[in-house]
């Protein structure tokens, strides 16, 4: 049964690549905002579009993921440019390797029929790392991120000049897919928000950013803005298309292009949410697949082109999710799952969602949905190893300060410091972190006496240090806020003096920087060292008799990160919603699977792990969030 289930599915996919393959392949000559409207090649035309973000999806899917799209029936994909998932350290680019070959992902847009609209920032939001921003930047204490400084454009300039150099070949004034590009991204928002600055100065940067986008070559492209049209008056630029956020009203998107557009459209949603964003410790958004449905049916309606945002959302890998925060909480941190209730599963998988607009969208030219990838589950894979963290800290040489110094000051992107001070007389009393960004374990002589959380505005523990005692803080980042005017204000670590009392405890703070870019290598001969309440990295290994996605089942767990075979899965937290991380099966091979845990609470041993076949993105454990 198996092998002719093989079989079966082989056959599906040979029928697929000859249908597309037999397929009349587009010619990409020209695009043009004429007359109130597109036009493609000379005709008049709707953009269909669907964001997607090859850096959220294993390059070897991203042919799947466009063939998803193209089979709802879009005609456009939309997607980001991370900066700082390119400019991997001040001066050093990277768009050629793995997730970051842009060239590649567009290369296959190409090859599928779709056009492309690029979205190169410099600030992209997305529930991503610092809004896109490198976070090196912050070391210029001469620089003003998102204003009118020359640190900055200085800055902004060599990303738009290096990011020119790979994607001109795809510019549709050279045979290429990209037919938009769009200036800087929902400044209106950010002009709303920072209110201190003065309307002429935050127009004076945001025309300095879409001067430089024309300068390094782009001049000859079509361009646009993105904003809630409400906040159209902060957000558009002479030369640029006024495109709309989030409103679903065609009346109003009309009125408010025709204000800023020379009384005429085209229009068009640039990001229509069939879904929202995704916070840990928060409930996790839905959108009724009908409600969507209708909500693209009276645009079409309406002649108003759209982009659905997101058509899939794929996943933060690594430590490339973001945070927001509110009045409640100081950091609400995104999730590693980027699924959004979007109409293509984080898997890559047609929903309820998908199929409706499907039925709305096709034509007789629209394609079979492609087969699914194979998914498995894995039961009892074994955690052979554990060691304490302590041990890989002991192999770090700390910088020692008076004071705390942030991850910025110790040359750290990401992952986690361990802070460490001796005392010689004994001092008790509250611990005081009011400079805690984000997420703090505090040990006294190794035993765990506290759990500090920027999420919950917990800043305080009670601590008791003997003479001759030892104060140890485990520091986590959990994302750089990406929105709002607290962008300007992203630094991690410790941030502000210590206190204990009234006391402020300075003097040989030892710093122990952890970035965990590769997975922390553990020694097959070395013996372990497992304790409850103590940070502990595990290790296991695997095999499997096909390969397949999967779901690690991670609620046993308290909160950390994972690693399959080197590749950084991403965040884990107990507080859910999200209890599963998607390993996708192209980062698995038949034998010798390797697994490294970081589990920073480890409230309890865990011997073994085991995996699913559908995520849990959805079951939320308040009282986890606390112990």
């Amino acid at each position: 049964m198996k092998l002719i289930k093989n079989i079966t599915l082989a056959l599906c996919l040979v029928g697929v690549n000859l249908i597309n393959a037999q397929q009349k392949p587009i010619k990409y000559e020209s695009f043009k905002i004429e007359k109130g409207e597109f036009k493609f090649n000379g005709q008049a035309v709707k953009l269909h579009s669907g964001e997607i973000h090859y850096a959220r999806i294993p390059h070897e899917y991203w042919r799947h993921r466009l063939k998803m799209v193209k089979a709802m029936g879009l005609n456009t994909i939309a997607t980001y440019v991370f900066w700082n998932y390119h400019e991997i350290a001040p001066g050093k680019w990277d768009f050629q390797t793995g997730n970051r070959n842009l060239p590649e992902f567009l290369k296959i847009a190409k090859e599928e029929g779709l056009m492309v609209i690029l979205r190169p920032g410099p600030y992209v939001c997305a529930e991503w790392e610092f809004g896109g921003y490198p976070w090196f930047l912050q070391n210029d204490k001469d620089m003003k991120i998102r204003e009118y400084n020359t640190p900055f454009l200085n800055s902004t300039k060599a990303y738009f000049t290096e990011l020119y150099k790979v994607v001109k070949p795809y510019l549709i004034v050279n045979g290429g897919p990209i037919v938009m590009v769009q200036g800087e991204n929902e400044f209106g928002s950010f002009v709303a928000q920072r209110e201190d600055i003065k309307l002429e100065d935050h127009k004076k940067y945001s025309s300095s950013v879409f001067d430089q986008l024309k300068e390094v070559g782009f001049k000859g492209m079509e361009f646009f803005t993105s904003d809630g049209d409400w906040l159209f008056e902060g957000g558009a630029l002479p030369g640029a298309l006024p495109t709309a956020n989030g409103d679903e009203d065609p009346e109003n998107i009309k009125k408010e292009v025709k204000k800023f557009h020379n009384d005429e459209g085209p229009f068009m949603v640039a990001e229509y949410y069939p879904g929202w964003l995704d916070h840990w410790a928060e409930p996790f958004p839905r959108k009724a697949a009908e409600r969507v449905k209708s909500h693209i049916e009276k645009f079409m309606n309406n002649d108003i082109s759209f982009n659905i945002y997101m058509v899939h959302g794929g996943t933060n890998f690594g430590f490339t999710s973001g945070a927001n925060y509110d009045k409640t909480h100081d950091i609400q941190p995104s999730m590693t799952s980027y699924d959004y209730d979007a109409p293509i599963t984080e898997a890559g998988w047609e929903t309820e969602k998908y199929l409706k607009l499907r039925e709305l969208l096709k034509t007789s030219s629209t394609p079979p949905i492609p087969a699914k990838i194979p998914v498995i589950q894995i039961q009892g894979i074994k955690l052979s190893q554990a060691i304490d963290l302590e041990n890989v800290k002991n192999n770090v040489k700390p910088v020692i300060n008076d004071n705390p110094l942030t991850f910025e000051q110790l040359n750290q992107g990401h992952g986690y410091v361990w802070y460490s001070k001796n005392f010689n007389q004994p001092i008790k009393g509250t611990l005081k972190l009011d400079g805690l960004r984000d997420y703090a374990i505090v040990y006294v002589n190794g035993e765990k006496v506290g759990e500090l959380n920027r999420y919950y505005k917990k800043y305080e523990c009670e601590v008791n240090i003997p003479f001759n005692g030892k104060l140890d803080i485990l520091v986590e980042n959990m994302g750089r806020i990406n929105y709002g005017a607290a962008i300007n204000k992203n630094t991690k670590g410790i941030i502000s003096p210590v206190f204990i009392n009234d006391r402020k405890i300075t003097g040989d703070w030892e710093m122990y920087g952890l970035p965990f870019e590769k997975a922390p290598v553990i020694d097959a001969k070395q013996k372990s060292d497992l304790k409850e309440n103590r940070p502990t990295i595990y290790k296991g290994s695997f095999n499997v008799s096909k390969v397949g996605d999967t779901f690690l089942d991670m609620r046993p767990f308290g909160k950390g990160i994972v690693f399959v075979n080197g590749i950084n899965l991403g965040r884990y937290w107990s507080v859910g919603p999200q209890q599963t991380l998607y390993l996708p099966g192209c980062y698995l091979k038949k034998d010798n699977n390797e697994i490294i845990i970081f589990e920073q609470k480890n409230n309890k041993i865990n011997k073994e792990l085991n995996t699913l076949s559908e995520p849990i993105l959805d079951k939320l454990i308040p009282e986890n969030g606390s112990n």
